[in-house]
């Protein structure tokens, strides 16, 4: 995600559009609250791209965002077919919103394909924008279109833009040197800049963008940047755009701070390498590539600056062996997956806990079992990551609920390990990790010391006064036990994955041993200190809806609804799943109903079921996407109902 540092508030008092606004005069130009546009097209249209670059420019703008970038498995998937669309899809507003949007206003679509993948999503009355030259009797036939869509009155209810989008690209690079393939690969640009010049957005951070991304290209470059400007001025000249839009930034929904727009898997990267910072510790990352994971892998591997290391290893096994090593020897020590890699790191997890040592183990969760959905969402690894292991294995487990929030719970999850030396799962999902939304950037001193103290010397004192070391005897507040750097002269000891003897370290197969060595780990896990759970409930409501992860935008924004229509609902949400805040039980007592909606099966309400014998009701999806408000405004208005 390209990034654009912003400050809302300031921009509220400027020049909010500049040059762009000289000639807006001409057409009308209408004030909207909101927007929800989807670019849709082909997996080599860029339409991922595009929608970065309309999204960054729209977050230096001021207003408030969400995205929804959907993308096929595929790396190529056939040209022109179903299958092969990809989507972004942004939200922004002059005022704070939770979610991409549930129905698009305005669709772009590069080609037939699109059009039929996306047209069902549209609200009668919603803008489409096609580009007409791809609608080719072949093309249309491809995706099951017996008659042209554009011709035979099935788009009556929409605003239909008819554009020739690939032959005004071409035209407008006729005096570049480009063969006809390489030109039409700029009609993304155009349509951009299109786009650009009907919501007025800035202009100024892309052309930027563009001549840096092709700087060993210039001629690519100047050719991307024309055409951006063709689509600018088509829409500032042509009779068929007679209105332009405009959407304030919002400036009274963000605290004052120096914002920037930022993807989850980025804040996450960049809450990974503050934590470091915070505990001097140097930062390890052992990883494998995995969809929707390596993003992380990608960020870290530019900030060898700030004393991190990555490693793409072999295989997921590898990848967090040596993170544990890593960790073993002192470092801050990550490693990152997604479902089917969790699985194959589960021994060394278990490992990780019978050594206690601090590692995080990010999963960014995707639609499964085994290789299932790579591209999609889910929130189905919750079971796994609290009972994905052989024997008594606890392991805390955090979970973020927006993008931008990816960055405070891993410095959430870094507390977590490194204060009770224990491995800690930090389950993000797929739609936070490709989405993106404002983020504050904080001041240091907002974030947490978490500056670690490591064995030094001798601990114990045996019963004839010799002073020894021993690398289980635990700080009676945390139940940690101490962390000794290898090599430090004296402080020697046996690890492995055998059963340790309390104190000493040493193995031990006696059966009270084990029985006080699982209890104790568990215990440590048991109390670790998290915040109470918070809950949003100004009107004395009867139905609690809980979620937790990445459900919270979707969640807030149906709760806000119901409100609005006069209903009265309380809302809560779960950041800390292993172990739960300790007023979650009497929380829960105080509603007659409680509803968790999540995308899986139910597996967080058959936690709360089983811990806190409430009759938790479930609301679930499993189909890939995120849940829409509306959507789950019904569900929970026939909750209080029924």
């Amino acid at each position: 995600m390209t990034s654009q540092v912003s400050s809302p508030a300031e921009q509220a008092d400027g020049a909010v559009v500049g040059e762009q606004r000289k000639a807006a005069g001409a057409k009308d130009v209408r004030r909207l609250d909101r927007v929800i546009i989807r670019f849709a097209g082909d997996s080599g249209d860029g339409m991922q791209l595009t929608g970065d670059r309309f999204t960054s420019e729209t977050a230096s703008f001021g207003n408030d965002l969400s995205t929804l970038p959907n993308f096929p498995a595929e790396i190529r998937a056939p040209a022109g077919t179903l299958p092969g669309v990809s989507s972004f899809q942004l939200h922004f507003a002059d005022h704070d919103i939770l979610t991409p949007g549930d129905a698009p206003n305005v669709l772009v679509a590069m080609n037939p394909a699109a059009l039929k993948a996306n047209i069902g999503d549209l609200p009668r009355g919603a803008e489409v924008i096609v580009n007409t030259d791809e609608f080719t009797k072949r093309a249309m036939q491809k995706v099951g279109y017996e008659a042209s869509p554009l011709e035979d009155g099935s788009l009556d209810g929409y605003h239909v833009h008819p554009v020739p989008l690939t032959t005004l690209t071409v035209e407008a690079l006729k005096e570049f040197d480009l063969t006809r393939k390489e030109a039409e690969r700029s009609k993304n640009m155009f349509a951009l800049g299109l786009l650009s010049w009907m919501y007025h957005r800035p202009t100024e951070g892309t052309e930027k963008f563009l001549k840096s991304k092709f700087a060993k290209k210039p001629d690519i470059a100047a050719a991307n940047i024309a055409a951006f400007r063709a689509g600018w001025n088509f829409g500032e000249t042509t009779e068929d755009f007679a209105v332009s839009y405009e959407v304030a930034p919002a400036a009274t929904a963000f605290p004052p701070g120096v914002y920037r727009n930022i993807s989850g898997n980025l804040a996450l990267s960049y809450g990974l390498v503050a934590a470091s910072r915070q505990a001097d510790l140097p930062l390890y990352l052992g990883s494998y590539p995995i969809t929707p994971a390596s993003d992380i892998l990608h960020e870290l591997s530019k900030h060898k600056n700030f004393g991190v290391r990555t490693f793409q290893a072999e295989d997921e096994i590898a990848g967090i062996g040596a993170a544990l090593g890593a960790a073993f020897g002192g470092s801050l020590a990550v490693t990152t997956t997604s479902g089917p890699g969790v699985a194959l790191k589960s021994e060394t997890i278990g490992l990780a806990v019978s050594l206690e040592l601090p590692l995080l183990i990010v999963d960014i969760q995707r639609g499964g079992p085994s290789t299932g959905l790579p591209t999609k969402t889910e929130q189905a690894d919750l079971l796994q990551a609290m009972f994905g292991r052989n024997g008594e294995a606890p392991v805390p487990v955090v979970a973020p609920r927006t993008p931008a929030d990816c960055f405070d719970a891993a410095l959430e999850a870094a507390r977590i390990a490194l204060t009770y030396r224990t491995p800690v799962f930090l389950l993000s999902d797929g739609y936070l990790a490709n989405g993106s939304e404002p983020w504050r950037i904080p001041d240091l001193e907002e974030l947490p010391d978490l500056r670690v103290q490591f064995a030094q010397g001798p601990n114990h004192t045996l019963d004839d006064g010799t002073e020894v070391f021993w690398p289980y005897k635990r700080d009676p507040q945390t139940l940690a036990r101490p962390w000794a750097i290898p090599g430090t002269p004296g402080l020697e000891h046996r690890i492995g994955g055998i059963e340790k003897e309390d104190g000493t370290g040493n193995i031990s197969y006696a059966p009270a041993n084990h029985d006080f060595m699982v209890r104790t780990r568990q215990a440590k896990v048991d109390g670790i200190d998290v915040p109470d759970v918070e809950v949003d409930d100004p009107h004395e409501a009867r139905t609690l809806v809980l979620g937790w992860g990445s459900t919270y935008g979707p969640i807030t924004a149906a709760v806000r609804r119901l409100r609005r229509a006069g209903e009265s609902i309380a809302q809560a949400h779960l950041r800390h799943l292993n172990p739960f805040p300790r007023n979650l039980g009497s929380v829960l007592e105080r509603y007659d109903k409680v509803v968790i909606p999540e995308m899986n099966l139910g597996q967080l309400a058959t936690l709360i079921r089983a811990k806190y014998l409430v009759d938790a009701h479930s609301y679930n999806q499993v189909n890939g996407m995120p849940f829409k408000a509306e959507q789950l405004a019904a569900a929970l208005k026939e909750a209080i109902d029924g």
